[in-house]
């Protein structure tokens, strides 16, 4: 998944056009004699490959990444697949390109394609109002629910605020993510914002099974990785952790200054949102068939109408949802498309999304002009070298330096220095204005009950020997302890201490009683409640 802002059996599926197989055969075998990097081409010098390479290994120790995979198209040959470092720390076992990455929201643009397939066969338009294929799928608002289109589900501008909340709990199900929408407010009207929104694609999710009749991780399956010889990928966490003998990446995160394994976060419950699992080898699959309009070996598997609508800049996006990166390459404009952010790089129209999960990046980059492509994945948290690699891809193989190289990576570690900075003086200067002597007005035990909100579910506050919990749902990131702050708020620290502390706020009614229960200070996170029974 993305954060601008994460179960069914694996089944066996024969490529129909084996041809493809066999063809990459002889590129396989270089692989592996030649330390996993792909043979290249002509017009693709031994120089550009070894400048590459120095790059991503200079990169990997500057940005502390445990383990990364790389793969890069140009004219519809894999030019470069290498992998890079260790599966995971302190355990023997390397990346190479066979090994699996959580794509997380660069699956975006699997399930704009799927439905663009649904609309070459008629099942559905992209003006089709939701509820004509989802008549359960509700907004607050009437008017929203009666003109959002099927197309509004994919654009990240319908209306709604972040949903995350609605996942990230762990325990609620796509049906019942789904119906609490209708409780959600509006945060913007119809079209005229950009916030991004996971929830929307696990209804386009729902939306493709309903008009297909087989679940969206069997369209993808059998419609999108058969064809594309993407006999690697799966389309769930549970498929791929179901498989024998899998090369799995595992997470890391800086925990207090230290790399430290992580669990797994899966996004299974709206797969369509970002729940993919891939490898450099059969991305690369993917990035020809993106480059080469919606064909894959003289098959074509969309429209050429429909393949355009993919890459057709659908929205704007304002500077604050967009990534920071832009303040050192400044574009001229930044849209959205279906599954694809947007910008001009140097000149040229740029495709590219990224995915992010606890522990996990990637990246998925088009620039179609040039026919090149570019797909990254590592395993430590918001390690940004992901943009600058891209960039030096691009930059080496499509000649988008015009003249004037830069070093993406040293320039990108100063900025998110510089914006990690900005967050501990933020924390800091939150924490100068806590008012000390302070304690809570009622005794802990008064705040111990059950609070709910029509759309984020129940919320636990228990108490145990002279101490608060907050637990919200079976997620271990959303349980943890409740630290007195200032009067009749605390500050919850959440599961491994990798988040930053959260402050809740109990309102106390004119009965002396605690009536809600505030996150954040927001109106928009105010839990009511519940009298015992």
């Amino acid at each position: 998944m993305q954060s601008h802002g994460a179960s069914d059996a694996c089944q066996t599926l024969t490529p129909p056009i084996m041809h493809f197989r066999s063809l990459r055969a002889p590129a396989r075998l270089v692989l592996l004699l030649a330390g996993l990097v792909a043979p290249v081409l002509a017009q693709t010098s031994d120089a550009q490959v070894r400048e590459l390479d120095a790059y991503i290994q200079k990169g990997m120790r500057e940005w502390e990444i445990p383990g990364l995979t790389v793969s890069l198209v140009r004219n519809d040959t894999m030019l470069f697949a290498k992998g890079y470092g260790v599966r995971r720390l302190g355990v023997p076992g390397v990346v190479d390109v066979n090994t699996q990455f959580g794509i997380m929201s660069t699956t975006k643009a699997f399930t704009a394609l799927a439905i663009a397939m649904l609309v070459d066969e008629g099942k559905v338009q992209w003006s089709d109002p939701i509820t004509k294929h989802l008549p359960e799928f509700q907004f607050r608002d009437p008017f929203l629910t009666r003109e959002a289109t099927v197309k509004d589900l994919l654009t990240h501008n319908i209306g709604m605020g972040n949903a995350d909340l609605m996942w990230a709990r762990g325990d609620l199900s796509r049906a019942e993510i789904l119906r609490r929408v209708r409780y959600l407010p509006t945060a913007y009207s119809l079209r005229s914002g950009f916030a991004y929104q996971n929830v929307m694609y696990g209804a386009a999710g729902a939306l493709i099974e309903r008009v297909s009749g087989r679940s969206w991780e069997d369209f993808v399956r059998f419609r999108i990785f058969a064809p594309l010889g993407m006999m690697q990928s799966k389309p769930t966490y549970a498929t791929m952790r179901s498989s024998t003998g899998v090369n799995q990446s595992e997470p890391h995160f800086r925990i207090r200054d230290t790399i430290r394994v992580i669990a797994d976060e899966s996004v299974d419950v709206l797969p369509a949102a970002g729940a993919i699992w891939s490898n450099a080898d059969d991305m690369a699959n993917w990035i020809r068939f993106m480059l080469n309009g919606g064909r894959i070996d003289g098959q074509q598997l969309v429209s050429e109408a429909n393949f355009r609508e993919l890459l057709k800049p659908q929205t704007m996006v304002t500077e604050s949802e967009f990534y920071p990166t832009a303040t050192l390459t400044k574009p001229r404009w930044m849209s959205y498309g279906l599954g694809w952010f947007q910008q001009d790089y140097r000149g040229r129209f740029l495709a590219f999304h990224t995915g992010s999960l606890d522990g996990r990046t990637a990246m998925v980059a088009l620039l179609p002009d040039a026919r090149t492509g570019v797909f990254i994945a590592g395993n430590l948290d918001h390690a940004e070298f992901r943009h600058a690699l891209m960039l030096k891809a691009l930059d080496i193989f499509a000649g988008t330096n015009g003249g004037a190289p830069r070093d993406w990576s040293t320039e990108f570690l100063a900025l998110y220095a510089g914006l990690r900075d900005k967050g501990v003086k933020a924390r800091a200067e939150l924490e100068s204005k806590r008012v000390s002597g302070t304690k809570p007005s009622l005794a802990l035990a008064s705040y111990a009950a059950t609070y709910t909100h029509p759309a984020w579910g129940d919320l636990v506050v228990a108490e145990q020997g002279g101490a608060l919990s907050i637990a919200m749902g079976s997620s271990a990131s959303m349980r943890g302890t409740l630290e007195h702050w200032n009067t009749d708020t605390f500050r919850a620290m959440l599961g491994d201490g990798r988040s930053a502390p959260m402050y809740v706020a109990f309102t106390v009614d004119a009965s002396g009683k605690v009536a809600r229960l505030i996150m954040d200070g927001s109106d928009e996170y105010v839990f009511t409640r519940v009298e015992a029974r």
